[in-house]
């Protein structure tokens, strides 16, 4: 189980200072997906079923990935320019087909201060001879619906760190009307809900009984006791939020 704790990450952190640009277009609080990337004034093609994502958070973070890892900082966009105050913290999965090597040619593009321009829902970023262009995931890809979407499992999260089990894409959730069924990993999941404004509440959960092997059980037990009582849930694009206090669950919509 990899965590993302970064010391110094959650900090308070500064609001990001002066962002929005000549003419008007601020950042914070948007999220944007690539569609195209240039290098030398050629397309680079990325590793399949992956995009660039920059998430602006209204705190002042920015929260970055390539399609394996997630990177995360707090940053200035003041002057045009993408400026990373301190090093960014990332998670440490191991990723396979070109992913992980995506992660550091990110990483790398945004500590060399790229500049940025919006353009009504365009974003187009700039360092040297590269150029991502990103459109607002709200336009590329609209928020998944609550109801009947295939909730895979990713990340169990606790107080300050997000922690990514390996397996844990064969975990799942569906909710419809008043009930939630899934997988564990190991056994099947039921039970009933109620849902209000952006809560739910879950009532106790039942699941088959087959003998889990010892990581398939693991995964079974974050899953079932991160799914109590009453919790908050938060749609962005294709990822699902679901905390209560400081712990909670984040899911992804199976494509």
């Amino acid at each position: 189980m990899i965590a993302l704790a970064g010391a110094g990450l959650l900090l308070t952190l500064a609001a990001c200072g002066n962002e929005t640009q000549a003419g008007g277009g601020s950042l914070s609080g948007n999220t944007y997906l690539s569609t195209s990337i240039t290098e030398d004034g050629k397309p680079k093609q990325l590793a399949g079923n992956t995009r660039v994502k920059l998430d602006f958070i209204d705190d002042g973070r920015l929260n970055a990935d390539a399609g394996c890892n997630s990177m995360q900082a707090p940053v200035s966009t003041s002057g045009g320019k993408i400026t990373l105050k301190e090093p960014a913290a990332m998670t440490d999965m191991g990723c396979p087909d070109g992913r992980q090597q995506q992660d550091t040619w990110l990483s790398e593009f945004l500590q060399k201060k790229p500049t940025w321009k919006l353009s009504g829902d365009t974003l187009t970023v700039t360092a040297d001879k590269t150029t991502i262009v990103l459109t607002d995931s709200d336009v590329v890809q609209p928020d998944a619906a609550i109801d009947g979407t295939k909730w895979t499992l990713n990340g169990v999260i606790d107080f300050d760190s997000v922690s990514h089990q390996d397996g844990a894409d064969k975990a799942w959730i569906t909710f419809n009307g008043d009930r939630v069924t899934g997988f564990t990993g190991c056994n099947e999941l039921n039970g009933r809900i109620a849902r209000a404004a952006n809560t739910i509440t879950f009532g106790e959960l039942a699941t088959t009984r087959r003998a889990c092997a010892e990581a398939e059980g693991a995964m079974e037990k974050a899953l079932v006791n991160g799914l109590k009582g009453k919790m908050t849930y938060e749609i962005n694009s294709s990822d699902l939020t679901l905390k209560a206090d400081n712990k909670g669950l984040t899911f992804i919509a199976a494509r």
